[in-house]
Order: C-alpha cells, then structure tokens, then sequence
C-alpha cells in the first residue's frame, strides 16, 4: 500500500491482534510492530510467549517490540533476557521507571551496553529523554518512545517537548530513534515528522484512515452528508408530524 511509502517517518502498528498484524505487513502499510501487556489483554491474548513465536513466525525482516512486565528489575532483566533471544528482530520495551517510580537507567544501561535492542517506554517528559539517552549505549540501535498522545491528553501541547526530544536524542545518541506513542489522529504522523521524530505508532483505526490522506473536504463533506442520509433511513427514522 502506497500510502505510508510516501511519508519519511516510519509508521509503526500498535496492537496486539495477530490477524490484524499479518493483514499489516503483508499489504506493506507499516514498517514496524509495537505491542503491550494492555493490548494483549485487550486483544484476549492468554498465552503472552505463545503469541509472540506466532507472529514472530510469520514477520521476521520488521521490528516488533515486546515488554517486560515484572514490577522489580530484577524481574525486569529476566523477561528482557529471554525476550530478546525470541527472535533478531525483537526490541525490548522497558518502561522508564519501575511501578515505584525508581529510575529503570541501570538496567538500561546494562542491556544495551550488551547489543540488546530496546524501545525505552512511557516517556512524557524532556528530563526522562535527556536520562535515557545518557545511560544508552553510543554503538547499540534504540528507540525511544514518548507518549506523546497522553501529553495531549493533558491538555498540553506535545510538539515543543518532542521537537526537543529528537534534538537531544540527535546531539547525544544518534542510533536512538524518537517514537511519538499513543497517536489519536492522522495529523499526528505530520506533527511527528515536524517534530523529527523518525517513528509513529499507529492504531489499527488510525491506519484505516490513511486513505482520506489530501481527500479533498468538499467531496468528504458530501459523504458525510449522504452517510447520516443512508443510516437514517437504515434505521427507519420518522418524525411525527413533519411533511
């Protein structure tokens, strides 16, 4: 599909729903997979290892991001560990801090100075990118995921905070990829690549509506027009009374 191919940012799908994945990469909309404990859970995933040597048998050239969840580091490094041996192209997603809000940088640190891939999550302040990227290994690939759409969510503005992200990342780790997470619409991908982010997430709903990309407003209006027409007559509306 043509319509990711044309954009410099790499678009990423977000989810957890293995149909939906493989649908994804084999009509080449994106170049990349993130998914989460939340997500699997959502998608009704019961076995969390079994789900990933699935997908992984069937995408095997595209980043695909799978995470820890212990709330302990140890436990953390553990997961990690056997993650990463799941497949070449596996990135390990660490949140920023464990679920007590300690600093996860030593165990960052650790893995990446060991060529482990990691995808850095959770992040929604600068002082969290600037931490991560000097803990980061200079010579191992990483990607750095701040949620921009929760920023939003806040009633903030996220571009000034992720345009100074790409430049910290740029200037201190250069291997270190800037993702915008949590994506609510499809102006997020150009905002994102304003920004200099190099990777987007995007939900399946999202990504269905690659299509409307530059569609021209007069002609959408009409189809909004004609679509209240249709499901109002769909539904049997009457109003008493009218002519």
């Amino acid at each position: 599909m043509a319509a990711g191919k044309s954009l410099k940012i790499k678009l990423f799908a977000d989810g957890a729903n293995v149909e939906a994945m493989l649908q994804q990469y084999r009509a080449g909309v994106v170049r990349g997979f993130t998914t989460n404990p939340t997500l699997m859970r959502k998608d009704g995933v019961a076995d969390y290892a079994a789900f990933a040597h699935q997908v992984l048998a069937e995408i095997k050239d595209l980043p695909i991001s799978f995470e820890v969840f212990s709330g302990e580091f140890a436990g953390m490094e553990s997961e990690a560990r056997e993650i990463a041996s799941w497949g070449k192209n596996v990135n390990v997603k660490i949140p920023i801090t464990n679920t007590r809000g300690e600093f996860s940088g030593e165990l960052i640190k650790a893995l990446s100075q060991e060529g482990i891939v990691l995808n850095v999550t959770a992040l929604l302040t600068l002082d969290q990118v600037r931490r991560v990227a000097k803990v980061l290994s200079p010579k191992t690939p990483a990607i750095v995921s701040v949620f921009a759409g929760r920023i939003a969510d806040t009633g903030r503005d996220p571009m000034p905070i992720m345009s100074a992200a790409a430049k910290v990342l740029k200037a201190l780790r250069p291997k270190a990829q800037l993702l915008w997470a949590s994506s609510r619409e499809v102006i997020n991908i150009y905002q994102a690549q304003a920004c200099g982010c190099r990777i987007i997430t995007l939900t399946p709903d999202i990504l269905k509506k690659l299509y409307l990309r530059g569609k021209d407003l007069q002609e959408l209006s009409l189809e909004t027009v004609k679509m209240f027409y249709n499901d109002a007559r769909a539904a049997g509306y009457k109003i008493v009374g009218a002519a």
